[in-house]
């Protein structure tokens, strides 16, 4: 099922919870993680009526989720999240009961949900030399803006950085004299701020975390969190 630019996948082989992130870390993105993800009536819809708990991507460390997702929403199923559940220490949905969540010993073996994320942000500083090497060595590369929906992607996880920009693929070639994505993609769709736009043999470009998330040039040198492609 796919929502926004992330795919939900159920694995009905069950497992505990560690064994299903470490699944879902090299099959797929990680496991279910965040509220725009564990949506009851989402996870519900790939069922077809059946009844089961199945691990979500939440585990007590100060419940936080797997993927690093905020955790300021709560959606546990108050009737179950007793004293003897909330010392538990792995969070599931309930599915096709209530869509809610409760908690169980991580051991236990479940079904779970993974994600696939097209963008991965990275939440280290680098310089835009270093962050194509990593996305190259990792994923497919930084990641290429080339229509307005990959833009709101980037918009999105952009708003979470630890640094006031990120890195994404795009740099200017003093050879060519124009700017170019990494993927070879020349620029057709831009979102450039206002006076943003500074051409130079050493400059890239930084998405801004804040305001219009608009794109702005930025030093090669300079070190900022930034955005890996998997396509």
């Amino acid at each position: 099922m796919k929502k926004d630019n992330k795919t939900l996948y159920l694995i009905t082989t069950p497992m505990n919870w560690t064994q299903a992130q470490t699944y879902c870390r090299y099959n797929h993105t990680d496991l279910a993680s965040g509220l725009n993800q564990v949506d009851g009536e989402e996870m519900k819809a790939l069922f077809a009526g059946r009844v089961m708990s199945v691990w979500i991507g939440l585990f007590r460390d100060s419940w936080r989720w797997s993927d690093g997702s905020d955790f300021s929403f709560r959606y546990w199923d108050m009737e179950l999240f007793n004293d003897e559940q909330s010392n538990k220490t792995c969070a599931m949905t309930l599915l096709n009961r209530s869509g809610k969540w409760s908690s169980d010993e991580c051991a236990n073996k479940k079904p779970f949900f993974c994600y696939d994320d097209k963008i991965i942000p990275i939440k280290e500083n680098k310089t835009w030399e270093e962050a194509l090497n990593y996305c190259e060595n990792n994923y497919k590369g930084l990641v290429s803006i080339t229509n307005p929906e990959v833009q709101r992607w980037v918009q999105e996880t952009a708003k979470n950085a630890d640094s006031p920009y990120v890195w994404i693929g795009l740099s200017y070639k003093c050879t060519l004299g124009l700017w170019l994505w990494v993927s070879d993609y020349v620029v057709c769709y831009e979102k450039w701020a206002t006076g943003g736009k500074t051409e130079g043999c050493d400059m890239s470009v930084g998405v801004d975390r804040g305001g219009q998330h608009e794109w702005f040039s930025r030093r090669n040198n300079e070190t900022y969190n930034f955005i890996c492609s998997k396509q």
